[in-house]
């Protein structure tokens, strides 16, 4: 049993659809993920102990200097105090008789959130410290940090160099681990887009292929995997042209083989003068020519025509002048830009074998051809008796007619729809039949481009 989960479904809408980012996706958040492990790690393990020893050092340093002042007799040792902590503890002192601290704090009052990630340890352990009230600055002057501390003559003003109060290591962990995913995102970027190459290659190959084109330049390369699909495919490829080849020479064959029997049959019954029985027998052969012909039109369909630029709009108004000539009243709507790949012969007998449909069981014929986005849409309309929807599909079978509303005196042999089809299929698109405003049958081609 499947099961499926809300979170699921999101997280499957917000991946990449395609396979660079996808595979680049695989190899960044693993990475991102173990080195915000390590920096969390190395942050909680080494970088607050480390933090806290040298803070706590600094502390114990300023506490001394508190209690040597606190206990000093006169100005000048204090001067001394503050001139040895200068010189040997690399404390800047300052003691301001008289003085009084505007807005003094104690321990107790400290909140260590409200100061940032390096001076959170220093004003942890001077609120644990210092027991007169105090002031503790942070931003005064650049790259320092120190306190002024309140005492019963005046204020003592202790300062240090902010490096002594924390490690510059986790500085160096995150430039290093930054530098080393720039540098590890860089290869990969680069050893992808080397694999993805050639799944593009046998991708356009395949649309190509599929599409009934050429594709001269592939090569099966890229992994393993890879190039077995890519001979797999074009293994396949071989196989489909043979057998098509094979059945069109069967096809041509045959029917080319008819031809002769059928025209010495014409020239004996035109021999045997008129007569009721021999005018039925005429008709026969008659409908057996134009079944022929049907046959070899349908070969000729399945030929190897090779694609080639042109411009499908020229071709539609070359198919419509010559239904209008014909004596069909053709409107047609063709716009914008129809330059595709295609087979300019299979095309034109495409469209001919709809038009003349249309022609032979409609009077009027709406003609339209435009590009749809990446496609190419054409849609016949007519008002002739249409088609049943429960019969649609089946008319694109070979020799399908559909005799209550194209009888036998229309001619044909059934093969124009199939031809068309098949004609469609080998340029990569789709053909449908539906229901015409006019009342009578709508034939739909969409073409890629």
């Amino acid at each position: 049993m499947r099961v499926t989960l809300p979170l699921l479904g999101r997280m499957r809408q917000l991946m990449p659809k395609r396979l660079f980012p996808r595979a680049l996706l695989i190899i960044i958040l693993p990475l991102v993920l173990v080195q915000a492990m390590v920096a969390w790690f190395f942050y909680e393990r080494h970088w607050k102990s480390v933090s806290a020893h040298m803070a706590s050092g600094v502390v114990g340093e300023i506490m001394l200097v508190l209690d040597s002042m606190s206990t000093a007799e006169n100005r000048a040792e204090r001067a001394w105090l503050a001139q040895a902590a200068q010189d040997k503890l690399r404390l800047r002192v300052e003691f301001v008789g008289g003085a009084r601290l505007s807005n003094p704090v104690r321990g107790a009052d400290i909140d260590p959130g409200d100061y940032s990630l390096k001076d959170r340890m220093f004003a942890q352990f001077i609120a644990r410290s210092v027991t007169y009230p105090f002031v503790i600055d942070t931003g005064s002057e650049a790259r320092r940090l120190g306190v002024s501390i309140q005492l019963p003559d005046g204020v003592l003003h202790v300062s240090t160099r902010d490096e002594r109060l924390y490690s510059l290591t986790i500085n160096i962990l995150i430039i290093s681990m930054i530098t080393t995913s720039l540098v590890v995102l860089f290869i990969a970027v680069l050893f992808l887009r080397n694999q993805v190459r050639p799944i593009r290659w046998l991708a356009s190959a395949a649309e190509r292929y599929g599409k009934g084109q050429e594709a001269p330049d592939f090569r099966p390369s890229g992994a393993l995997e890879v190039r077995q699909a890519a001979r797999n495919l074009l293994e396949m490829k071989n196989r489909m042209t043979r057998q098509i080849e094979q059945r069109s020479e069967m096809l041509a064959g045959v029917s080319h083989d008819l031809r002769a029997p059928l025209t010495r049959m014409k020239l004996q019954l035109a021999m045997l003068g008129e007569d009721p029985e021999i005018e039925d027998l005429r008709s026969d052969v008659n409908d057996m020519q134009r079944m022929v012909d049907g046959y070899l039109a349908y070969a000729r369909g399945q030929d190897q025509e090779p694609a080639e630029p042109l411009d499908l709009a020229a071709l539609v108004r070359v198919v419509a002048d010559d239904t209008r000539r014909q004596g069909a009243a053709v409107t047609d709507n063709i716009s914008g830009d129809l330059q595709m790949i295609g087979r300019p012969n299979g095309l034109k007998r495409c469209l001919t074998n709809l038009m003349e449909n249309s022609r032979r069981h409609a009077d009027n014929i709406d003609l339209l051809a435009e590009r749809r986005s990446n496609q190419i849409y054409i849609q016949i309309d007519d008002d002739g008796p249409g088609i049943p929807a429960d019969r649609r599909t089946e008319m694109f079978r070979p020799f399908r007619r559909l005799d209550d509303a194209r009888g036998p005196d229309t001619g044909g042999a059934g093969l124009g729809l199939t031809i068309a089809r098949d004609v469609v299929r080998r340029h990569g698109g789709e053909i449908r039949l539906g229901a015409s405003d006019r009342g009578g049958l709508r034939v739909e081609l969409r073409l890629p481009v």
